[in-house]
């Protein structure tokens, strides 16, 4: 630990990120909240970004998921959860304890609001494939380089433009009464606290913004036939808002006078909240789904096809690839498919490989990074009679490594110097040797980060960085460091050109 001079100059080290009581704690405070893929959660940070004991709240909820690939959750349930999640956080504080508010989503999501700021549909999650008609459509009328080159993502049913026009299409009555078209972060803090403004790397995230001018691209708007005055103005993380005080203070007086940061997409906070905030740290998340990202300054001058690049201020871009299915193929397996006993499986999973291992392509619900096929769908491979549950396993797992190696491959493409990779999420922790499997398909070594909500801290971190820019923040900690095997590279680079293979047949030649 080092140290650093504290109020009052009394020299004291910089801590870890434990949990600290609230009488230990040290002001500016900070609320920060997550809405993930299965849970609300809010909770209370000091201004060394450490989480204040007992000052927290979760609730819990499931997407509606259909085989059609509906995958959406009711906007106003969101809502509703938040402020359950916020009344939690703060019990017992004293009014104006709070001076910032912060939230991260799940991010694309896509919301159709009315001119009364009323939710008219569902909230459409990332994992949404029913617009893969449209996707069709889109990819016929638009240079799929160009448009990716200019706002950094490659059109895909994950993001907007595919989905204003499938509503259009099969929802006329939405549509037609739509005023607004916005993220769910934007409409639940419109709705709780008259905060109307969407960050700018949540734009950057629903394929809307030119990672280059930081506005709504305009061909985007045209081929979707929105406008820009149907969304709301877009503002840097260094732009916290004013709510309305009168939906505030009587009902929340501990945030009386609070700044409200507009929300931020998880990726995002994610990078921040593990320490990857330089353009030598890959952030490796493992969690519901999953993502490879880097932060880099500006943005990069030719973007590879399988990457994005989001602008997520004037300064900085974040680029990396995104996985629809890590922790949610496990969920499956252990649940539906092949259950096994927990320490038999990571022994399974951290013995040798073998060549009869399945080979799994792992994407139940479409893919992403780096093929953007929105319509693919699991692929199993190999399978015998002999095979049993810890095959399946075993392939399914090394099918969610060899994706994230080939994000890795184009990461390392672009002009960014990479030292080291820092894992973080459930998957850490539920299913770790997972990690041994990931870290041998990429050959490089990667530092799993020992602690919970590092998503939800990385928040809470943006906003103090504004607030207070002197602070500093307590320290990440580590747990281990997984070194790849280099008598496994073979088996893997192996693997990597037989998955490109299956790939090349079953689904990109399908698109």
């Amino acid at each position: 630990m080092t140290e650093t001079m504290m109020p009052g100059n009394q020299t004291t080290e910089i801590p870890e990120a434990r949990p600290v009581p609230f009488a230990r704690a040290i002001g500016p405070f900070v609320l920060a909240m997550d809405i993930g893929s299965t849970s609300t959660r809010a909770a209370l940070y000091d201004a060394m970004a450490r989480p204040v004991l007992e000052q927290n709240a979760v609730a819990e909820h499931h997407f509606v998921e259909g085989a059609d690939g509906t995958s959406e959750i009711d906007a106003d349930q969101m809502a509703d959860e938040v402020a359950e999640t916020i009344t939690g956080a703060l019990a017992g504080l004293e009014p104006g304890t709070v001076s910032a508010v912060a939230m991260d989503t799940f991010a694309a999501s896509l919301i159709c609001v009315d001119a009364q700021g009323r939710a008219i549909s569902p909230c459409m999650t990332y994992a949404d494939s029913r617009s893969a008609p449209q996707l069709a459509e889109l990819r016929k009328v638009l240079d799929l380089d160009e448009a990716q080159q200019a706002v950094g993502v490659r059109l895909h049913t994950s993001y907007h433009p595919p989905r204003l026009l499938w509503i259009k299409q099969n929802h006329p009555d939405f549509w037609a009464r739509t005023a607004r078209f916005v993220s769910l972060g934007e409409y639940v803090f419109t709705k709780l606290a008259g905060v109307d403004a969407c960050a700018t790397s949540t734009m950057a995230w629903a394929g809307m913004l030119n990672r280059h001018s930081g506005q709504l691209d305009d061909d985007l708007l045209s081929v979707t036939d929105t406008r820009a005055d149907q969304y709301a103005q877009i503002v840097d993380p260094d732009q916290p808002q004013t709510p309305d005080p009168g939906l505030i203070d009587d009902r929340w007086p501990a945030l009386s006078g609070a700044k409200w940061f507009p929300t931020i997409p998880d990726g995002y906070a994610s990078n921040i909240g593990v320490g990857a905030v330089g353009a030598e740290t890959v952030a490796l998340s493992a969690a519901t789904s999953g993502a490879m990202r880097v932060i880099v300054p500006g943005t990069p001058e030719k973007l590879p096809s399988g990457l994005w690049a989001y602008r997520v201020s004037r300064h900085e871009s974040i680029v990396g690839g995104a996985l629809n299915d890590v922790g949610r193929v496990m969920t499956w397996l252990t649940t539906t498919f092949a259950p096994v006993d927990a320490t038999e499986r990571d022994t399974a999973l951290r013995a040798a490989p073998r060549p009869d291992t399945p080979l799994v392509l792992p994407f139940l619900t479409g893919e992403r990074a780096t093929g953007w096929s929105g319509n693919a769908r699991a692929v199993f491979c190999g399978v015998t009679a002999a095979s049993g549950p810890w095959d399946m396993w075993r392939g399914t797992v090394e099918g969610v490594a060899i994706s994230y190696r080939r994000i890795f491959e184009q990461l390392r493409s672009i002009d960014v110097n990479i030292e080291r990779i820092l894992a973080s999420g459930g998957v850490t922790h539920h299913f770790p040797a997972t990690l041994d499997v990931i870290t041998n398909a990429l050959g490089y070594p990667v530092h799993v980060v020992n602690m919970e909500r590092m998503t939800m801290r990385g928040t809470a971190m943006m906003a103090l960085g504004v607030i207070n820019p002197e602070g500093k923040f307590a320290t990440a900690p580590q747990h281990s460091v997984n070194n790849p095997d280099p008598s496994q590279a073979p088996y893997y680079d192996d693997l990597r050109k037989r998955f490109e293979e299956v790939y090349d047949e079953v689904i990109a030649g399908k698109e």
